[in-house]
């Protein structure tokens, strides 16, 4: 190999970074017949030089100071896995904007200012790829901009974190609170002490963002993502939705609409269990892709976890080396759709909802007017006797989410209806 080497500065050091440098070192020869050229970490910054020791990175590679690891004129590569929006977007900008390539998982910081940083890489010519920053090491981000540049998707379901997918997994096999699956989460590592980005929806809300954008051609920022978590899921909602022969979800849906915008939402909801989703167990993620011409496609695998990320980050880094030595480019933004993102109030879906009612003549008859008043169909209506009330439950057919939570807050205000005790979205059907 007669090309200059890719000179590598690694931002991060942690459980993903780690990785990647072990595995630089570990297949270097492999990678750099791949590439073309020799890979080389130059540099890996991280935030407190004294917790570095000892994880594989010779001392003399190691600095805090990450803005001069950034500039280096020797730098052709900065990988960067600190996570968070600063300093990493100032960090990844001076880099883009000095013509060096960049690989990067941060998903917050994409979802938030993916559209400066692909301007930067354009004015530079750099490339900027993150492949890593969706569902970990599985290939997703790559075929929904290359594979499928010809066909015309149409919709994007997926489970985008494993920590959720992993509470949720919990209290359908074993009947726990989400307490209890929780904290079973955190004993084994898979949640963090404050687990809210993960179960408040957070983390997959920026996923979201960066598979709509990819998927519809236009930019979607994390702000344009409807967001509701987990905490609200009961035992008894796990419990009804066995019961329907369903399982809940957290759902990350990226959609086109029938007015021809983008729905973009992020929720638990009932899965049929005869769809490929409700098998998806643990920490694990998958994403369901529907397009015009491709059909249905899934995408399974770890969607977390130091070497099964840093796997991703890997292909980066060989794609990045590949477009140096041949002299080319990797793929530009492509946004030039410009879809209108509409919010929750039009997207379409299906409801369940169990009521506490008051168990008396005439209760059917009033809930059933308040659907129809919202024009919203009722599919199947159950009820169960319990003394002075009556357990009501309710799945409607396809409607607005607008519609649906119309219906919901007037029957809150309803004399015949205690509760409403719970409601799920119903999808994948």
């Amino acid at each position: 190999m007669a090309a200059q080497p890719l000179r590598v500065a690694l931002l991060g050091a942690g459980v993903v970074g780690s990785q990647v440098a072990r595995l630089l070192y570990e297949q270097s020869e492999e990678l750099g017949r791949r590439i073309g050229a020799p890979v080389v970490l130059v540099g890996a910054g991280v935030r407190d030089l004294q917790r570095a020791r000892g994880i594989g990175i010779p001392p003399q590679l190691l600095t805090d100071d990450l803005a001069g690891l950034v500039s280096r004129s020797d730098v052709d590569i900065v990988v960067e896995l600190i996570g968070g929006v600063e300093p990493a977007r100032t960090l990844l900008l001076s880099a883009l904007e000095a013509g060096t390539s960049v690989v990067t998982a941060n998903k917050a910081l994409l979802a938030q200012y993916g559209a400066e940083l692909h301007a930067a890489a354009e004015a530079s010519g750099a490339d900027l790829y993150y492949e890593a920053s969706v569902a970990g090491a599985i290939p997703l981000l790559r075929p929904l901009r290359e594979s499928m540049a010809g066909d015309n998707v149409r919709r994007v379901l997926g489970i985008v974190n494993g920590t959720t997918n992993y509470i949720l997994s919990q209290m359908d096999e074993t009947g726990a609170s989400f307490a209890e699956a929780l904290a079973e989460a955190q004993a084994l590592g898979y949640a963090e002490a404050d687990p809210s980005a993960d179960v408040d929806g957070l983390d997959a809300a920026a996923k979201a963002a960066i598979l709509a954008g990819l998927a519809f051609h236009t930019r979607v920022r994390l702000d344009d993502v409807s967001c509701e978590g987990i905490r609200g899921v009961s035992a008894e909602d796990v419990a009804a939705a066995r019961a329907m022969d369903h399982v809940v979800k957290l759902l990350a849906i990226c959609e086109r609409t029938s007015t021809g915008g983008v729905s973009v939402r992020v929720h638990p909801a009932m899965v049929p269990r005869h769809h490929p989703l409700a098998g998806v167990r643990d920490a694990y993620n998958a994403v369901f892709v529907e397009s015009e011409a491709a059909g249905q496609l899934m995408f399974y695998g770890r969607g977390a976890g130091g070497t099964p990320t840093a796997s991703a980050v890997l292909g980066d880094i060989v794609a990045v080396g590949r477009n140096r030595v041949s002299g080319a480019r990797g793929p530009r933004a492509s946004a030039y759709a410009a879809l209108e993102i509409v919010g929750l109030d039009e997207a379409v879906t299906r409801y369940y909802l169990a009521l506490d009612v008051a168990d008396k003549a005439g209760v059917l008859a009033v809930v059933a007017t308040t659907f129809a008043r919202h024009d919203v169909s009722i599919e199947t209506l159950r009820q169960e006797g319990r003394g002075d009330d009556a357990s009501l439950v309710v799945v409607t057919h396809r409607s607005t989410d607008g519609a649906l939570r119309a219906v919901v807050d007037e029957l809150r205000g309803l004399d015949v209806v205690r509760a409403v005790a719970s409601t799920l979205r119903v999808e994948g059907e």
